[in-house]
């Protein structure tokens, strides 16, 4: 009979028994961490930083584009997964497309800011339907999310934390609004890149720490039904 410590000694880890412990095992999979964030910021640094320089927005759209270029063939070549630096792909080419069709530095960063919006407003809703976005992240580090992508919503407790965690997600989103839509207004775009740096790593490591705050002194129990709000007659 092989005791507890001797199964964790053979690396086979036993499930998490609180929500928290959970939620904390989920997210280290569903997100790509330090290294996924700063690939993220690159573009927007070689951006600013040509556009200062050149004050040229068609060089400042290819200093980022060729950024994320070296980044996606560095995790090819070391047989990485792609699929934060494809995030920066995409986020950069819609970018470049505001910037290029207006010819408007500032324009690079209204994607981000409406982005930001739409988060915000989806966010909340979600915590006011008891569906909270950060559910569906803690749903995409299940390995058995295929078979059932919604049985985390049925876990009382489960969606009990991931509303408070959305919440702080939603602080987040409307403290981006509030800098960079005024700075945008002005057409202010090295504050732009500043904001967009402090906002967005920075700003996520505070966002994180307020959670794992949440995750590390909270113990709430695995498993109760969720109960609907009764409809009225």
């Amino acid at each position: 009979m092989v005791t507890e410590p001797g199964r964790r000694r053979r690396g086979q880890h036993l499930p998490p028994d609180t929500v928290e412990a959970l939620i904390r095992s989920r997210l280290s999979t569903a997100v790509g961490g330090l290294r996924g964030s700063v690939e993220a910021a690159l573009p927007t640094v070689a951006f600013v930083g040509v556009w200062a320089w050149r004050h040229d927005v068609r060089q400042a759209v290819l200093a980022s584009a060729a950024v994320v270029a070296v980044l996606l063939v560095v995790r090819l070549v070391t047989r990485q997964t792609p699929r934060y630096v494809l995030t920066s792909v995409a986020a950069t080419a819609v970018a470049a497309l505001f910037a290029l069709r207006s010819g408007r530095a500032e324009d690079a960063f209204l994607p981000g800011i409406l982005t930001n919006a739409g988060l915000c407003a989806a966010a909340l809703v979600s915590v006011a339907t008891r569906w909270p976005l950060v559910g569906f992240v803690v749903a995409a580090g299940d390995p058995a999310i295929a078979q059932d992508p919604t049985a985390w919503r049925r876990d009382a407790g489960l969606v009990r934390v991931c509303q408070r965690l959305t919440l702080v997600l939603v602080g987040l989103y409307a403290l981006r609004i509030m800098v960079m839509g005024p700075l945008y207004a002005a057409g202010q775009v090295t504050l732009l890149g500043v904001a967009k740096l402090v906002l967005g790593w920075p700003a996520y490591v505070a966002a994180v720490a307020v959670m794992a705050a949440i995750l590390v002194r909270g113990r709430t129990a695995q498993g109760g039904e969720l109960e609907e709000p009764a409809q009225a007659s």
